[in-house]
């Protein structure tokens, strides 16, 4: 009689259990799981208190790396590539970035130069070659474009809301470029006057021109985009986008000088060019994170405010 109770009750532990199963897996086929909540905009960085002034190693020379010191030099003006999606020839508009990016102040085509991007590469699981290829790049800006809180809420298919008009600060007039009215964020206002302010204390072409530095566009509202890309004929391209990070009043167009014949916000290769070999633009490459800002590389002129996160839409 216990042997028989016993089984009994095995087979009812074990169509209990089946039943429970069942019922488990029938729910989860019919339920309606809830809509993920929306993504919050990334959380700003931690902006370390400034330390002055940064300066990058001046050694040069490693021997071994004359090989590929060689393939650099000559491929700085002659590369074909399309590291932004439009042909180029030659990559030393984006030389001073990737030297920065590396940590040397040296010659594209020295062999300390060579050797440093070899040790970026291996840190990066990229091929240590040290040669500047297109491979290459695209990963060193996807390190880049990483820092942009917008690029990372447009990668999860979020367009940033605009900021609060009514919030905005407006600069003085000696801080816009032709008589502008610039609005920008009140802490990306004040972190563009403290980098202002240390960029003419320790750049002499920068105090000997007071043009330089001066902003030339911040906040621009949706509505004003969105008939200027119309305008245009270019949304959503290198130069014009429908999502512009200029809406979230964090964004701002500097003034690094131009080349002869063209606007300050001209994207041509020469007047590019002609910007990321200037100092100011040598001091904005190295220095401006030390406030919060960070470069979209395609447009030298254009920086962005880190300090604080975008609106959530």
């Amino acid at each position: 009689m216990k042997v028989r109770l016993s089984f009994l009750s095995r087979i009812a532990f074990s169509l209990t259990l089946t039943s429970t199963l069942l019922g488990l897996v029938l729910f989860r086929m019919t339920s309606c799981a809830p809509a993920p909540a929306p993504r919050a905009p990334p959380s700003p960085p931690q902006i370390a208190a400034d330390s002055g002034p940064r300066r990058l190693p001046k050694d040069c020379r490693a021997p071994g790396w004359e090989h590929a010191a060689a393939i650099n030099s000559s491929s700085l003006a002659a590369l074909p590539w399309t590291p932004f999606g439009r042909d180029e020839t030659g990559w030393r508009v984006y030389a001073p970035l990737i030297a920065r990016e590396i940590g040397v102040d040296c010659p594209p085509g020295s062999t300390g130069f060579a050797k440093a991007l070899a040790d970026w590469q291996r840190r990066q699981g990229v091929d240590p070659d040290g040669l500047l290829s297109q491979v290459t790049f695209v990963r060193m800006k996807s390190e880049v474009q990483g820092r942009r809180p917008i690029v990372l809420l447009s990668a999860q298919g979020v367009c940033a809301a605009p900021a609060e008009e009514f919030g905005l600060a407006t600069a003085r007039p000696d801080e816009g470029f032709g008589d502008k009215v610039i609005e920008l964020r009140p802490g990306a206002l004040g972190a563009y006057r403290r980098m202002v302010a240390a960029a003419r204390k320790e750049e002499p072409a920068m105090a000997a021109d007071p043009e330089l530095l001066r902003i030339f566009s911040a906040y621009r509202s949706p509505a004003y985009d969105a008939a200027r890309c119309a305008t245009d004929n270019n949304c959503n391209g290198r130069e014009r986008a429908t999502c512009s990070p200029h809406r979230t009043g964090l964004a701002m167009d500097i003034y690094l000088g131009h080349a002869p014949g063209y606007a300050a916000d001209s994207s041509a290769d020469a007047n590019r060019l002609y910007m990321t070999e200037s100092p100011a633009y040598r001091w904005m490459v190295l220095n401006a994170d030390r406030f919060g800002f960070v470069n979209y590389p395609f447009e030298p002129w254009h920086w962005e405010w880190t300090g604080e996160a975008p609106r959530a839409p």
